[in-house]
């Protein structure tokens, strides 16, 4: 029941009716029978709650921006389409609706963000991947990083993957591991 917003009564009629541009909102032009004024109304399809139980067991509203603001960090300074990350949230949200159920677990939401992250660019996922799935030491990421370059090979036969050692140039040498060029005008 819609009031007219001047004298406060309920008896209005639809002069006209149309949807918006995202189609998820309707615009009617209404008029009421009492006093005759016109105005408009916005209507929009409310979705069901969906509800993220924590790990712990605490309960939050899904929250699509807080989702959408781990993807562009993660994808910050990566070679992806600017609206990457609010597709991505925006599929995982599909999705999670699309299963049907009003309480989702956190873990479900990292799974999929993870999947997304893999698809879309392997640094953002591992970034991710690392304050997601706690790695405690560097071998856990290691390990991470080799089952993305063996998936990497398995799907370009014919690719072969350059070995992480490569020879030094000139001048530069090895210091706990990482290439250090040679300074001009200074003695190692």
């Amino acid at each position: 029941m819609v009031r007219c917003p001047s004298c406060g009564q309920s008896d209005t009629r639809v002069v006209d009716s149309r949807d918006m541009d995202d189609s998820a909102t309707i615009r009617r032009r209404r008029e009421c029978n009492g006093c005759s004024m016109r105005f408009t109304t916005y209507e929009r399809v409310e979705a069901a709650r969906l509800t993220v139980v924590k790990r712990g067991g605490g309960r939050e509203e899904f929250d699509r921006d807080k989702l959408a603001a781990g993807f562009r960090k993660a994808l910050t300074r990566r070679p992806v389409d600017p609206g990457a990350a609010e597709k991505a949230a925006d599929g995982i949200e599909a999705v999670l609706r699309g299963e049907g159920v009003n309480e989702v677990p956190s873990r479900r939401i990292g799974e999929l963000s993870m999947e997304r992250l893999r698809e879309l660019d392997q640094i953002a996922y591992i970034r991710f991947a690392s304050v997601y799935q706690s790695f405690e030491d560097i071998e856990q990421l290691k390990r991470e990083v080799d089952t993305l370059f063996a998936e990497r090979s398995d799907s370009a036969p014919g690719q072969t993957l350059l070995p992480l050692d490569l020879p030094l140039p000139p001048g530069a040498t090895h210091r706990r591991g990482a290439a250090v060029p040679a300074r001009p005008g200074r003695r190692r």
